[in-house]
């Protein structure tokens, strides 16, 4: 079997149930347009077509928080899946009253945020001092586009988001996502991570490697 070398270090050594390795997985790789076509066009041919692959794959263990895997049924037809998804895509909430986390998360968090308000302000100022040369409605559009550049992007601003990183850390899980913003905290937090474009070269090698496995047994 030939292993593409960049995914290697993301598949367990052996078949033990205990050196599976654990994946996280996110809404966005079934429903992020941008990212899901390399399994399926739509959110519910690509949950399929990742059910399909998941099921020939013993290396690897997959879950999802509760309130991702209740987000991610609101874009597919259950009738359409297979009746394994339950058993391939494991519902696991993290263990929010017994992890710990650094001080450091908060104090970076802190200054994200500063740092995130400061330049809202900048964008709201100088919106301002536009008022003058351009029309209303080309002011509120510019600055509406700024400040959600300044405050949205690359920042976990949900509760989805942090039970994702959560459920990563207490699990040591690969969390695999197209948010930006969960890709810089997870490298904060030491976790690690993968392109959801790989994301189907990922799930091959990992149906290789349990194939060969198995022939090996």
């Amino acid at each position: 079997m030939e292993e593409l070398d960049y995914l290697a270090p993301l598949l367990p050594d052996g078949a033990a149930d205990n050196s599976r390795r654990k994946v996280v997985l996110d809404t966005s790789l079934f429903v992020n347009p941008d990212v899901r076509t390399v399994i399926g066009r739509t959110p519910t041919e690509a949950l399929d077509a990742f059910l399909t692959l998941a099921s020939g794959i013993t290396v690897l263990e997959f879950y999802m928080p509760p309130s991702i895997f209740e987000e991610l049924m609101h874009f597919v037809d259950r009738e359409m899946l297979s009746g394994d998804l339950l058993l391939l895509l494991h519902q696991k909430p993290p263990k929010k009253h017994e992890l710990k986390l650094p001080g450091y998360f908060l104090y970076e968090l802190i200054e994200d945020m500063r740092e995130r308000v400061n330049k809202g302000l900048r964008a709201a100022e100088k919106a301002v001092r536009s008022a003058e040369n351009n029309k209303p409605d080309e002011i509120i559009q510019d600055l509406r586009r700024k400040y959600r550049e300044a405050l949205r992007e690359g920042i976990i601003d949900s509760k989805e988001d942090v039970d994702l990183l959560l459920l990563a850390l207490e699990l040591d899980a690969v969390l695999i996502t197209a948010d930006q913003g969960l890709i810089k905290w997870a490298e904060k937090m030491g976790i690690q991570w993968l392109f959801p474009e790989k994301f189907r070269d990922y799930l091959i090698s990992a149906a290789e490697k349990s194939a060969a496995l198995r022939n090996e047994g």
